[in-house]
């Protein structure tokens, strides 16, 4: 047995029982919560979301669900969730009382889901076996898609997130992997992605209005780098040595740069790049720059 499989399990009694729970066929992998992040407040917030939201959603049906793993594996609420919802009319029965129904059921209903919501089968993070045996992962997955598909204004938790373990069973026993899965969307992460997404927009749809935006830069530029007798005139050529980058951050963030740190005036290649790596940690220990940026 991998010896780091004990590790996400505090407590031997926890191993027993996820062990009697779970059974993992030779060759066979599954991704699961880990016990540590069944107890995390956000997590608990929105599977009451869902949970109130389902039952609201179906309320002329009848219908109360009372936990997302136990009422949601046959397909009976999925089912009634995806007509009220959609308007779509299955080929299935109200009630499949046999597991091959049921896997029959959830499979047309699947299918149903992601062509409703336009996903190939390699961004689905759920499947007919993975809903069948009441994987909370997964059915997290699925909800959130169809709640944000057809009830985008539904206020979700931001930044839900849990630890996983992935487990897989080899002929030398027990392997895992753990990593943190986000089941709701990483908002700063969106933010980012929607600044440079306005960008891109700009560059791509209305290249007439870059210099009016350039303007405005310089402008920002040369009212601080300005205090120390500079001009920027053209910001592709002016920053890419770096210099001027440093000079700015020193003066917005209030420090002096000590010129033994870098060069100021570069007269290679890997002068002006050292320059630049130098400028982008800077910005990344300052909590300022969150995503890649190529030096070079």
């Amino acid at each position: 047995m991998d010896p780091d499989f004990l590790n996400v399990f505090t407590q031997p009694a926890a191993l027993n029982e996820f062990l009697a729970e779970n059974v993992i066929a030779q060759g066979e992998k599954k991704k699961l919560i880990k016990p540590t992040s069944s107890n995390n407040p956000k997590l608990e917030e929105l599977k009451l979301l869902l949970i109130d939201w389902i039952n609201t959603t179906l309320k002329e049906e009848h219908i109360v669900v009372k936990s997302l793993e136990e009422d949601l594996y046959d397909g009976l609420v999925l089912h009634h969730l995806l007509e009220k919802l959609g308007s779509l009319k299955l080929d299935v029965d109200k009630i499949a009382l046999t597991e091959k129904k049921q896997r029959q059921k959830l499979s047309v209903i699947l299918e149903a889901v992601a062509k409703c919501l336009q996903l190939e089968e390699s961004q689905l993070k759920w499947s007919v076996e993975s809903i069948l045996s009441k994987d909370l992962l997964s059915t997290l997955h699925l909800l959130v898609a169809i709640a944000k598909h057809f009830q985008p204004n539904l206020a979700m938790p931001p930044n839900v997130q849990v630890e996983t373990v992935t487990i897989e069973n080899t002929s030398r026993g027990l392997k895992t992997a753990s990593a943190v899965e986000y089941i709701t969307e990483n908002k700063e992460n969106l933010e980012a992605q929607s600044k440079d997404d306005a960008f891109d927009e700009l560059f791509s749809r209305a290249p007439d209005k870059l210099d009016a935006v350039k303007k405005v830069f310089l402008q920002f530029v040369n009212q601080h780098v300005g205090k120390l007798g500079l001009n920027v005139k053209d910001i592709e050529s002016q920053f890419a040595d770096g210099v001027i980058l440093l000079l700015l951050i020193g003066q917005l963030e209030g420090y002096f740069l000590n010129l033994r740190d870098f060069f100021l005036t570069p007269t290679s290649t890997t002068e002006m790049l050292h320059n630049v790596n130098l400028a982008l940690d800077l910005l990344t220990d300052g909590g300022l720059l969150n995503f890649s940026v190529n030096s070079e």
